[in-house]
């Protein structure tokens, strides 16, 4: 079910132990207009769920029924690293029929979507605050997501920072076994090393087929957000990959 949060607008976790994760911790002090904003629509966005060691963990027996979240069933669209919310929104409005969830660690970009997502008047969205491995882990079941977004994952570019990188083989095996058959992840980068380590990792996991044999094209329904542009207007190209898992896959 969804719940509120007390009037400091803030989601307050213990800060414990630092595990290798895929994401940098950040400070989830909010400007005014995003304390607003999460204490407007919070109850209709967010669902709060009991968290683990870390700050933006989730605890071990924690669970979410996805169709008494959003008060139906319907396909489980996924976006994993939502930000503030730009592609999250735009997609969401495109697929009314779907219900979408984002994952996010960073409270400030989640109000920041929380405020996206009241102008555009879209209900078809819930938030959790927490790493979203973790959540599919958790709180997705088995073959249970239609299609997985990643869109422009930090991209760890030292090599001894490499085992941070979201994409990895143990979250390739996870996705695959979290996706329905036929079901799809869709991913971007715009940095050509990490373009190529994420061919070679999910190219390997045989619970993922290439949808395009190689790159995948652009689609139409993604907005080009104001951190893509930035790489754009740097002169960098947007690596777009889609996986399938297999409709024969048990």
């Amino acid at each position: 079910m969804l719940a509120g949060v007390s009037e400091a607008a803030t989601p307050t976790r213990p800060v414990n132990r630092r595990d290798v994760v895929s994401y940098v911790r950040r400070g989830s002090r909010m400007n005014p207009s995003q304390e607003r904003a999460w204490t407007r629509l919070h109850e209709r966005y967010v669902i709060e769920v009991p968290c683990g060691e870390r700050s933006t963990s989730i605890a071990a027996d924690a669970t979410i029924d996805w169709a008494d979240a959003f008060g139906r069933t319907a396909p489980l669209l996924v976006e994993i690293g939502c930000g503030t919310g730009e592609a999250l929104a735009a997609l969401a409005a495109r697929h009314p029929d779907a219900n979408v969830v984002g994952f996010e660690v960073f409270a400030p970009g989640v109000a920041s979507t929380l405020s996206r997502l009241g102008r555009a008047g879209v209900d078809n969205v819930r938030i959790v605050v927490a790493d979203g491995v973790q959540a599919l882990q958790t709180l997705v079941r088995p073959q249970s997501i239609t299609e997985l977004w990643t869109f422009f994952p930090d991209p760890w570019h030292k090599k001894r920072h490499h085992k941070r990188r979201l994409v990895n083989a143990d979250t390739a095996r996870l996705v695959a076994s979290r996706l329905v058959p036929g079901g799809r992840w869709r991913l971007a980068t715009d940095w050509a090393d990490y373009a190529q380590w994420m061919r070679e990792v999910l190219d390997a996991e045989p619970g993922l087929r290439n949808e395009s044999d190689g790159w995948a094209r652009r689609p139409d329904e993604r907005p080009v957000t104001k951190f893509e542009q930035r790489g754009i207007d740097a002169g960098r190209r947007i690596w777009e990959l889609s996986y399938l898992v297999p409709e024969d896959a048990q």
